[in-house]
C-alpha cells in the first residue's frame, strides 16, 4: 500500500497542472513544425488528427527559434496545419522485468506477439548513461558462446563488446541465432532494427527457436518503419538490457544492425538540418554510437557481453561507421563472403578478426595453439596459388608443409552446424591437441 501511494504521491508532484497545446505550421519531408508549444529535445508530442483517428505520436528532434521540429513514429497521414499538438511526456519510458523473457516488443516496448499486455509491469526511462569507468569491474573471466571459431580463436570475455562485420547475405542472422541460443549466459536481449518484415519471423522460429526465445526480449523494428521509431528501438532494447544486468542478471545484448541505426540517425539529423560530414552522415551519428556502445559491459554488479552487426556496403570494410564501431568496440569479427562461397559456416575469417581481451583471459598454451593456427591459415592464403597450380615443392616450408598436412582438421574445426555447439573447455582442448601444444 505505501509502495502505491509513494508512487501516486510522487505522480501528482511531477504532474504539470497546465497543459500547453500548440498547433502544426508546417510539413517539410519528415519533419512537423509546431508553433505556440515549448518541450525539450527528446519529448513524446501527440498530434490530434480527427475524432475519428488515433492521435499521431511525435518526438521532438530540434527547434528553429520558436518552432519545435517534431517527426512521427510512425505515418504523418491526416496531419494538416492547425492541428492541435500536446506534450504527452517529456521523456520516454519502456517497460521492464522478467514477465518480458519470451515477448517480442517494438521500438517503444509494445507487444507485437499478440501475448497479455504489459502495462502493469515497472517502467524505466530511456537515455541512461554508461557506467563510470572507475566502477566497472574488470572483463577477465571468459564467455563460453558455444562457436568453435570464436571461443578457440576470438575468445570473448563477460562483458566485452565486439562487432559482427559481415556483407548481406554472408550469415549474420545465424550467427546471432546461434550465440542466443548457445552462450552461457541467463538473458538474451536482441534488437533488430532495420530488417525486411519477412526475416523478423524466420529469424525467431529458425535461427533463434523455442529455447533462445524462452530466455530473449526481442525489439522488433523493421526497415520500413520511421526513423524515429528504428533509433528508438535500440535505445528501448538497451534500456531492458540495463535492468537485467542491474538486476544482478548476466546479459548478452545482440544487435543487428549497428549500420542501420547509424543510417536512423543520419536520416534524423539530415532532416532536423544538420549538415552532412563524412558520406552524408552528420556529426552527431559519431556521437551517439559510443553512446549507445558504452552503456554495454561491465557494470559495478554484472556483465552485459554485447555483440553488434556492422553491414559492409560492397564488403569495403573501410566505410564511415564500421571505422567508427571498431575504434569503440573491443574486437571485432569479419565474416568472409568468400569463406561462405565455400559452405564454410559460420563463415568467421579469423585471420581477420581480433578480440582484445583474447590474451588476458586464456592461458599460455592457449595463446601458443592459436598462434600456430593463425600462422597456418595465413601460410595456405599466401600461398594458395602456388599450391593449386602444382608450382608448390614439398619440404621448402615446413610452416606450408603442416599446414597443408592438417587442412582438413582445420576445417573441421572453424566450421560446425547450426544446431551443434561445443563446451569451451572441449574447444580449447581440441585446439590445443590440433595443433601439438601440450
Amino acid at each position: 500500500m505505501s509502495l502505491a501511494w509513494n508512487d501516486l504521491s510522487s505522480s501528482i508532484r511531477h504532474a504539470d497542472p497546465v497543459r500547453t497545446v500548440g498547433q502544426v505550421t508546417n510539413l517539410v519531408g519528415m519533419i512537423i513544425e509546431v508553433g505556440g508549444l515549448s518541450a525539450p529535445v527528446g519529448s513524446l508530442c501527440r498530434i490530434e488528427v480527427g475524432r475519428q483517428d488515433p492521435p499521431v505520436l511525435c518526438e521532438v528532434v530540434g527547434f528553429r527559434n520558436d518552432t519545435l521540429l517534431v517527426m512521427p513514429y510512425q505515418t504523418a497521414a491526416g496531419v494538416a496545419p492547425g492541428c492541435r499538438v500536446t506534450v504527452q511526456a517529456s521523456q520516454l519510458t519502456v517497460p521492464v522485468g522478467d514477465e518480458l523473457l519470451g515477448r517480442v516488443l517494438d521500438g517503444l516496448g509494445r507487444p507485437l506477439d499478440g501475448g497479455p499486455p504489459l502495462s502493469k509491469l515497472a517502467r524505466s526511462r530511456l537515455g541512461g548513461s554508461p557506467t563510470p569507468a572507475m566502477r566497472r569491474l574488470r572483463s577477465d573471466e571468459v564467455m563460453s558462446t558455444g562457436v568453435r571459431s570464436i571461443d578457440g580463436m576470438i575468445t570473448t570475455a563477460r562483458g566485452q563488446r565486439l562487432g559482427i562485420f559481415a556483407g548481406s547475405g554472408v550469415g549474420k542472422s545465424v550467427l546471432m541465432g546461434m550465440l542466443a541460443r548457445q552462450a552461457s549466459v541467463e538473458v538474451n536481449v536482441l534488437a533488430l532494427i532495420g530488417e525486411r518484415g519477412r526475416e523478423v519471423r524466420e529469424f525467431i522460429e529458425r535461427d533463434l527457436g523455442p529455447e533462445g526465445l524462452a530466455r530473449s526480449v526481442i525489439i522488433v523494428v523493421t526497415s520500413d518503419e520511421s526513423a524515429v521509431m528504428r533509433a528508438k528501438g535500440a535505445e528501448t532494447a538497451m534500456t531492458i538490457a540495463e535492468h537485467f544486468r542491474d538486476a544482478d542478471r548476466e546479459v548478452l545484448f545482440l544487435m543487428d544492425s549497428a549500420t542501420r541505426y547509424a543510417m536512423a540517425l543520419r536520416e534524423i539529423g539530415l532532416a532536423a538540418g544538420e549538415p552532412p560530414t563524412t558520406k552524408g552522415y552528420p556529426p552527431s551519428v559519431f556521437a551517439a554510437l559510443p553512446k549507445l556502445c558504452e552503456r554495454a559491459g561491465w557494470s559495478d554488479i554484472n556483465s552485459m557481453t554485447a555483440f553488434f552487426t556492422v553491414l559492409i556496403e560492397g564488403d569495403d570494410i573501410h566505410d564511415p561507421v564500421g571505422d567508427a564501431m571498431r575504434s569503440i568496440l573491443d574486437g571485432h569479427i569479419m565474416l568472409s563472403r568468400d569463406l561462405a562461397r565455400q559452405h564454410h559456416y559460420p563463415a568467421v575469417d579469423v585471420l581477420g578478426s581480433v578480440s582484445r581481451l583474447r590474451n588476458d583471459i586464456v592461458g599460455q598454451e592457449d595463446i601458443a595453439a592459436g598462434a600456430n593456427l593463425m600462422r597456418w591459415l595465413k601460410s595456405l592464403e599466401d600461398n594458395r596459388d602456388l599450391v593449386n597450380i602444382g608450382a608448390y615443392v614439398a619440404g621448402s616450408d615446413p610452416v606450408l608443409d603442416e599446414a597443408l598436412a592438417r587442412e582438413t582438421e582445420v576445417r573441421e574445426f572453424l566450421t560446425q552446424g547450426i544446431t551443434e555447439g561445443t563446451e569451451l573447455t572441449d574447444t580449447l582442448g581440441r585446439l590445443r591437441q590440433l595443433t601439438g601444444v601440450a
